[in-house]
């Protein structure tokens, strides 16, 4: 998963470039969630996303079922991090011609659960064959609501916030780096978890509910990373026109992390840096408001949340630094679709 996610972004820019507007559009293009006014009680919160074999999921290291609650989770995962809760769901099937009934049943089983889970209706979809191509597509569209004045966008961190983050990072790129080097000798028990984390990523919708309520004075802004810690902070910093540091060392690193990496003698902080796939939300906080945020959420949830920097101008780029107290450019390396 290494390499600079640019490429994508701006083909995004070029395509949407000069897009026409209406204003019941409060926000389009750009943020994890499209902000729709239709002169109701709540915002409209609209995303899609795809999973396609060989790319986002491979039938050999997930079964019908974990692959189904993927592909839901990850636009779950972008509702939660705009605040919102989520409402309906259009699930389309793209099926290479040989998939058989029962894993199509397993499949859309996955998906209906983490429907359930999160209180979302399926609405329609379609269904149609991957012909030649023979790969296994779902692309999901997902609406959602959030109050007026709640939305948690990208673009309102200011330089002197903190950023934190939920949860720990790296745990899905070491759960899939183990797949993917099935040889090592591994722990087997922090294995599995590791494991189970990448294929089942957990949205953080509790979690981005309680930082809405908490208001835009104290929550600037919020992307969730998917794409790796490094390129989605690079989008949010972009998004907000501010720099960013990093301390390493203050990174959250579960103890799992860090047995599989040290069976094979790697550095974690890689994974936790621009490994991806990790759900978990990214978001600036006034300074002084910190603990606040941390007691409500473990409260709430009992999910840690992390300060792992400071937001600088936009000059200042994004820099990390060591424990040693060496600082240096922050590298971006994420997710390239089109690479």
């Amino acid at each position: 998963m290494d390499g600079s996610s640019s490429a994508e972004f701006e083909l995004i820019a070029h395509l949407t470039r000069g897009l026409s507007t209406t204003p019941d559009v409060a926000l389009g293009v750009g943020d994890d969630c499209a902000i729709l006014d239709l002169n109701g009680d709540t915002l409209l919160l609209a995303t899609s996303d795809s999973q396609v074999e060989g790319v986002h999921f491979t039938r050999q290291f997930s079964s019908p079922e974990q692959i189904g609650r993927k592909a839901l989770s990850v636009n779950l995962s972008d509702i939660a991090a705009m605040g919102g809760e989520p409402r309906y769901a259009l699930v389309s099937l793209i099926l290479p011609v040989n998939l058989s009934r029962p894993y199509i049943d397993n499949l859309y089983a996955g998906i209906r659960h983490e429907a359930t889970r999160f209180a979302t209706t399926i609405v329609g979809g379609n269904i149609a064959s991957s012909g030649k191509a023979a790969s296994l597509i779902i692309d999901i569209t997902l609406l959602g609501t959030i109050e007026h004045g709640r939305a948690i966008m990208r673009s309102g961190a200011h330089s002197g916030d903190t950023l934190m983050v939920t949860g720990t990072l790296g745990d899905s790129a070491a759960g899939l780096y183990t797949l993917l080097h099935p040889s090592a000798r591994y722990p087997r028990n922090v294995q599995e978890v590791l494991r189970t984390i990448h294929r089942t990523p957990q949205p953080r919708i509790h979690v981005g509910r309680i930082l809405s309520q908490l208001g835009p004075v104290l929550i600037t802004a919020m992307l969730d990373v998917s794409d790796g810690l490094s390129g989605d902070l690079a989008h949010l910093c972009e998004r907000s026109n501010v720099g960013a540091r990093i301390e390493l060392a203050h990174l959250p690193l579960s103890p799992s992390i860090r047995a599989v990496a040290a069976s094979i003698g790697y550095d974690p902080f890689s994974w936790a840096l621009h490994g991806g796939e990790d759900y978990e939300l990214l978001f600036t906080v006034s300074p002084g408001h910190e603990q606040k945020v941390i007691e409500a959420v473990h409260a709430a949830t009992g999910i840690p949340v992390t300060s792992i920097g400071t937001m600088l101008p936009p000059e200042a780029g994004m820099t990390v630094v060591y424990p040693d107290g060496r600082e240096d450019v922050l590298e971006v390396r994420s997710w390239n679709h089109l690479r």
